[in-house]
Formats: structure tokens, sequence, C-alpha cells
């Protein structure tokens, strides 16, 4: 028996009747020859991983643009604290880890440089074109078109519906929705706090009265109340007190740090870029990546400018609309 036969059959002996096993995936766009050692959803987490998009995390910001400090958070940062959060809550209830985890590394892969301010830039500008940006989109496109990692059914779907109103087909995916909440809403505020934007003492008290008062306190009470509310349920979900403090928490930071603070103060630059960004690759195609370019020139330049980084996007205007300076030979 191969060892991937193996996994397979001791997912089906351990895992809960309601986890999704990767013997019975749904399949890949392009039916391929299965691993000796790996199932279907360690070889997609391992994709996830090895893939330039998933690199390029590490220099992509979360909330606070360009920051100075060691210890705010960035896109990767945020995406491994959801993979750590979403394992756990998996593994308490017999879950796929495996799936779980390959959903959360995948689920904000088509993020844009300059975070939620980037996403916003390329959607307006390509609404003249009759399309649309969305990040959960374009991360389902960046597994299935631009780096064609070919993954399953499974992990897609949780990729393309973490986020917005449809729910994932997985309890799997569900988790990595949830998750991701449970983790941007914590160390928002951490790096809010840490940013001088809020004190403690501005979190609404009774929300603290219900998750906690600290970081730790705040992720363990959303962690153990989403297990004990799942639990041997074929579906994910908190205790309504548990979301009702998890909603307002988030409303108050939209309040508070995501609109209007001092943390979004160079927003606005950061669209300026993105847009010129997309424009001048509209205009000038033959400076896009090969593989990038299709029949829609709008497209390849959003796939474009929405792959790079804060500081290659910041390199590239500069490149390109700001004069350089006189050298003498």
């Amino acid at each position: 028996m191969l060892i991937r036969e193996r996994t397979e059959e001791l997912e089906l002996k351990e895992l809960s009747p309601y986890a999704a096993k990767s013997r019975f995936t749904r399949g890949r766009l392009v039916p391929e020859e299965e691993c000796e050692v790996r199932t279907a959803f360690q070889r997609d987490r391992d994709r996830i991983i090895h893939s330039k998009s998933f690199r390029r995390l590490k220099h992509k910001t979360q909330v606070f643009i360009a920051p100075e400090g060691d210890h705010y958070r960035t896109r990767l940062t945020h995406t491994l604290e959801v993979a750590q959060i979403a394992r756990t809550i998996a593994k308490a209830l017999r879950l796929n880890e495996d799936l779980t985890e390959a959903i959360a590394l995948g689920h904000d892969l088509g993020h844009t440089p300059f975070g939620h301010a980037g996403e916003e830039a390329l959607d307006e500008v390509l609404r003249k074109y009759g399309l649309r940006f969305r990040h959960n989109e374009q991360s389902l496109r960046i597994v299935d078109e631009l780096e064609k990692m070919n993954l399953t059914f499974e992990v897609r779907d949780g990729i393309l519906n973490h986020t917005g109103p449809n729910k994932p087909v997985t309890l799997e995916g569900q988790i990595v929705k949830i998750a991701d909440r449970i983790a941007y809403i914590n160390h928002d505020i951490d790096d809010a706090i840490r940013g001088g934007i809020i004190s403690i003492c501005d979190l609404p008290s009774d929300c603290l009265q219900v998750l906690g008062y600290t970081h730790k306190e705040r992720i363990n009470t959303m962690v153990l109340d989403m297990i004990r509310n799942s639990w041997e349920k074929d579906t994910i979900a908190m205790s309504p007190e548990v979301q009702k403090a998890m909603d307002k928490l988030r409303s108050f930071l939209f309040q508070h740090v995501y609109i209007g603070s001092r943390a979004k103060k160079e927003e606005d630059k950061a669209k300026h870029v993105i847009k010129q960004l997309f424009r001048f690759f509209v205009e000038n195609p033959e400076k896009i990546p090969s593989y990038m370019l299709g029949t829609n020139p709008a497209r390849a330049a959003a796939d474009y400018v929405a792959g790079m980084t804060d500081r290659y996007a910041i390199k590239v205007y500069e490149e390109n609309f700001l004069p350089a300076p006189w050298e003498e030979f």
C-alpha cells in the first residue's frame, strides 16, 4: 500500500463524518496522476507554498502601508495566522487539516499592493472596461490561470468563498472564512494600538467583557466558542453572543481604523500609484510578462499590477512617472 493510500485510510477511520476526505475529492480542472506520498489536499498546500504569489505576500500591505516597525503584520503574516487558527479548529473538530491549511494559505494570493486601497483602485479603473476586481476572485484566477496550480475543487471553492455572501461547500472552507475574521480583527487591534491609532480603552467594553481583555484571551474565546458550537454538526458557527461581540468589534475597526484614521493617510497616494500603473500597462502591453497577456489588455494590466509587492509597485511608478536624476558621463 502506498503512503498516500495509508493516509487516506486513516482519514476515513479517524476524521469526522462531516470532514472532507481527500480520496473523495471532486477532482482537478485537469486530471493528473496521484502522488505516491501526498494526498490531493497535501499537494495543493505544497503548490501554494512554493508559488511566486505566496512569496510576494511578505511585501504586501495588511493595514499599514509601508510601516517602519518590524512587528506590524503583512499579508503573509496574516495568512500564517489564519492558517494557524483554522488548523487548530479543524483538528479539534476532527476535520481535514490539510484541506483547511491549503485554503487558508491560498485565500489572499490575489491581494493587490497597498491592501484594500489597491483593490478599490483596480476595481474602479476596471469598471470602465466592463470588468471588476475582487481579491478572492483574483486569488482563484492566480491558482487557475496565472500560475496554473491545478488545485482540487474543494481548495478552489474555499479560496473563492472565503469572503462574500456564499458559504464554502466544505466545513474546512467555512472554518477558514471565520478564522480570517478572527485573525484580522485581533491582529489589526494589536497593530492599531502599537501604532497609536487607538488604545485598549477605546475598544467597546461590552465586547471585551465577552471576548477578553487581551489579544490572547480574545482569540482563545472565539476559537473555543467555534469548536463548542460546531461540534458534530454539519455547519461551522459561533454562539450568538460571541458572534455579536465579534461583529461589533469589526464595526469598531471600520469606524476608527480602516476608514479615515492616521493609518489610512497614505491611501489616496497609494490609489494614485495603482491607477497610474494600470493605465501605463494598458497603453504599453509589451511591458507586461508574456504569460499574462491574453485577449483583454485591461485584464492583463490588472493581473500584472495586482501581483506586484508594495515596494515593486513604487519602484515601477518611480521609473515611469518621476524624472530620473541627471548623470554626467
